[in-house]
Formats: structure tokens, C-alpha cells, sequence
């Protein structure tokens, strides 16, 4: 495990999926034809819900101030800070390596007890799992 910097708040546009983990997929298909695959970061982000199911957002960075409200969708504010991931190279050819990854990441001492569970997609093929540690 690695710790990792954010410097900056990361405004995104996000779709929620309709279910954990079946939605994910099409969140992320829905996300990427609405925004025209532009040259922008894509992430996942998810955490625990009232009910105890998980919540996700396939997101985007928002490259413009309101650009999420021209398209209809929902925002998040990634926060800058300390997170501690993992990077997982060629993820697709496992991707129950993701669930274990966050398992292991979710065990970590000093998390934010409002932090989130964080994707980020590099490339089509590698993703680092990143959580929110305190600040």
C-alpha cells in the first residue's frame, strides 16, 4: 500500500449506478457516451449506505464550473488530502482483485470517517483504489 497526495479538490459530474455491484458497468458506459469521451479523468466513487449497501457514482472531472448541470447530473467534490491505494495493473483480466484491494485498503488505521472509497481509471486497463485518510 501507498500513500498518496491529492493537491486539489477534483469537482466531478456523476451518474449513480442502479445497484452495487451489477450497475457499475452501465453507470460507466451512460457516463462516457453523455460526456463524448473526452480527454478528461474518469473515476469510481463509492461508500456505505444508510441501509448498508453500497453506493456508487461513475465519474468524471469536471472540466468546466457547471458543465454537470448542462448534462442533468449529480456532482462530487473529490478532497484533496492524504488517501493510502493500491495500483492495480491490467484490473479487467481480475476484476475481483478490485473488491479485495478495497478490503484491504478499508483496514487501514487513520481513515476519514466520512471518507469515500476512490477509483481512479488510468487508462482502460489500470485503476489505483485509493480511501481518504484524516487530516
Amino acid at each position: 500500500m501507498e500513500k498518496k497526495k491529492i493537491e486539489s479538490d477534483i469537482n466531478t459530474i456523476c451518474i449513480k449506478a442502479k445497484s452495487f455491484p451489477a450497475g457499475v458497468k452501465d453507470a460507466h458506459v451512460e457516463l462516457h457516451k453523455l460526456l463524448n469521451n473526452k480527454m478528461r479523468s474518469f473515476f469510481g466513487i463509492s461508500w456505505m449506505g444508510k441501509n448498508n449497501e453500497i453506493v456508487y457514482y461513475a465519474a468524471a472531472e469536471e472540466l468546466s464550473a457547471g458543465e454537470a448541470k448542462q448534462y442533468g447530473c449529480q456532482t462530487f467534490t473529490i478532497k484533496k488530502g492524504d488517501y493510502c491505494g493500491i495500483m492495480l495493473k491490467d484490473w479487467c483480466k481480475t476484476p475481483d482483485l478490485v473488491s479485495i484491494a478495497f478490503k484491504n485498503l478499508l483496514n487501514e488505521p487513520g481513515l476519514d470517517p466520512n471518507g469515500y472509497c476512490l477509483e481512479i481509471y488510468h487508462g482502460e486497463n489500470d485503476m489505483e483504489c485509493l480511501v481518504k485518510l484524516k487530516d
